[in-house]
């Protein structure tokens, strides 16, 4: 049997946690070992929204796994400490398939696009790029200012993928659930792995009939 396939995903101070345990959560269902980190500011978001605790590197037990994720087997995450710069994802021959910034704040765009590397999710931001790999950014920030937009327009054009968490409503969420399903069923299209039945859109089933000539 070959190794599993991995996919990196980096927390941080940007509002939208949920964002990031319906992500994980739908790795895990599609078979993918998720390797985490969580910045400084990430810590205190994922406490404030998620109630969840990490120890003062970042990291988050197993128990707090469990919980926040919801499942007994969490035996393909692994949570690393942000300072450890030298972990496996942080390595171009040891990145998986991609790693995901999700939610990712404008301060963590800012220094991923100056190329700055001063924790364990930038390290792994700009291993992806260098590498090219897919870099997937999950923005989560409003109103935009010049700056943001400039930065994000910069790692762009590098190769990364602006994908904010900017949920659509025509599928007629029922739920919050719905709204961050409907996110990450795109973020996992982008990156090659085939959504669970529940985050795919198949299209409307009572769509009117179009009029000849009408548009």
């Amino acid at each position: 049997m070959g190794r599993m396939e991995r996919v990196f995903v980096g927390i941080t101070g940007a509002s939208g946690h949920a964002y990031a345990r319906a992500l994980i959560a739908a790795l895990i269902d599609a078979g993918v070992a998720v390797d985490i980190a969580v910045t400084r500011a990430g810590s205190l978001v994922l406490k404030h929204e998620e109630d969840v605790t990490t120890d003062e590197e970042g990291r988050l037990s197993t128990a707090e796994l469990q919980r926040w994720l919801q499942r007994e087997d969490v035996s393909h995450v692994t949570s690393f400490g942000r300072g450890e710069v030298g972990a496996a994802p942080a390595s171009g021959s040891a990145l998986g398939r991609a790693a995901i910034l999700c939610p990712t704040s404008m301060g963590t765009i800012a220094r991923v696009s100056a190329g700055l590397s001063s924790n364990l999710v930038e390290r792994v931001a700009d291993v992806a790029l260098k590498e090219g790999k897919q870099l997937i950014l999950v923005a989560r920030e409003t109103p935009l200012s010049q700056i943001h937009l400039m930065n994000m327009l910069r790692l762009s054009r590098l190769g990364a993928v602006i994908l904010p968490a900017a949920p659509g409503f025509y599928h007629r969420p029922k739920s919050i659930q719905d709204l961050l399903d409907q996110v990450v069923g795109k973020i996992l299209r982008r990156i090659g792995i085939e959504p669970a039945a529940r985050l795919q859109w198949t299209g409307l089933d009572d769509e009117p009939p179009v009029e000849e000539g009408v548009q």
